[in-house]
């Protein structure tokens, strides 16, 4: 089970334009926030940190910011951090650890990215993340930043942990329906495939073109790091122990996911009762569109939404939840800058619409 951070604090509303700052402003999701915060005038970014970048002017290194975002990248300790109202950090699993514990010494807000304090033992960061977890006095201390699930909690907390791309599709459609006892907790089988900007940006061979395209590869079958993220968040979510199999692919594509959940009904639950669960619990969100037709990637790619749709096999009484979201928005920045919304008491939805 998740362990949260309980304590209540009073919800910051700033008479002031607020300074950010991003480290690993240079990454897929760092520059994505920055494409967002560039739409408010609330938010001012203060700090563009990076490590191999350092040194260099953010439109030099992503020219599609350039008349959007300027600046130059700097070394995370070229940087004095006091007076930084929130830092987002965008650095790859393992990175996150070693300046989260510096940050939440001066910021404000931190909300992390990153995987390195989603699970709350580091017995598990380290069976699947394979790497001992360097500051394991914070597990349990980040409030799981699902706003669709945890937004009371996440409202004033000073530490979020941004969830997985890939659990918010399966968490999403699966917890109301969990919840209300409509499904059993075990079972449960999710296949998602996602586009190549999942893996970050750093090159390898096996996401060059030539191999990417015209191919589509299951990988990490059983082992994949988000997996425990998932049944602990379904499990944190529903009460309950929950039994779930994970199954990533990738595809060649650049951005989205797309996830198809199997689920066994109670019995005496019907279709109409999913719909009318999922429509409860999501209706008045402002990110999560539920569908009456398969959703598709191409109507989420750089969107906040999560799109869900829900069917039973009247054969096997098997029901089939498909969800799409963009996993560089929903399934990181845009989420994040939802996360920050919801701490600081600002419209959520604001420079997400």
């Amino acid at each position: 089970m998740y362990m949260y951070a309980m304590k209540t604090v009073t919800v910051r509303t700033p008479a002031r334009v607020l300074r950010a700052a991003v480290v690993g402003a240079s990454g897929y999701s760092g520059l994505e926030l920055l494409k967002i915060l560039a739409r408010r005038d609330d938010v001012e970014v203060g700090h563009l940190v990076a490590a191999s970048s350092a040194g260099r002017r953010i439109e030099d290194v992503a020219p599609a910011l350039r008349g959007v975002v300027g600046g130059e990248l700097k070394g995370f300790d070229e940087v004095s951090w006091e007076g930084t109202d929130v830092a987002f950090v965008a650095l790859p699993s393992g990175e996150g650890m070693a300046v989260v514990p510096r940050l939440l010494e001066t910021v404000g807000t931190v909300i992390d990215l990153g995987g390195d304090f989603r699970l709350p033992s580091s017995a598990d960061y380290e069976e699947f993340y394979r790497r001992p977890h360097t500051a394991p006095d914070l597990l349990g201390r980040a409030v799981y930043g699902l706003p669709e699930v945890n937004r009371r909690l996440i409202a004033g907390a000073r530490f979020v942990a941004n969830p997985g791309c890939y659990p918010t599709s399966i968490v999403l459609p699966l917890v109301p329906l969990l919840r209300e006892g409509l499904i059993l907790p075990h079972g449960i089988s999710a296949v998602s495939m996602s586009g190549t900007s999942g893996a970050g940006r750093s090159s390898s061979a096996e996401l060059s073109f030539s191999e990417i395209d015209g191919n589509i590869r299951a990988y990490k079958v059983g082992v994949h790091q988000h997996l425990p993220e998932i049944r602990n968040a379904l499990a944190a979510a529903c009460g309950t122990e929950v039994s779930v199999s994970f199954v990533p692919h990738l595809v060649p594509m650049t951005r989205g996911i797309h996830t198809t959940v199997h689920a066994l009904l109670t019995p005496g639950a019907a279709a109409a009762d999913v719909r009318e669960a999922l429509d409860r619990a999501y209706a008045a969100e402002p990110f999560v569109r539920l569908r009456t037709e398969p959703p598709q990637v191409r109507d989420v790619v750089h969107t906040n939404f999560c799109d869900i749709s829900s069917t039973v096999d009247r054969h096997t009484r098997q029901l089939i939840l498909l969800s799409t979201i963009d996993n560089l928005v929903k399934g990181a920045a845009g989420q994040a800058v939802q996360n920050m919304n919801i701490t600081l008491g600002l419209p959520e939805t604001a420079g997400l619409t």
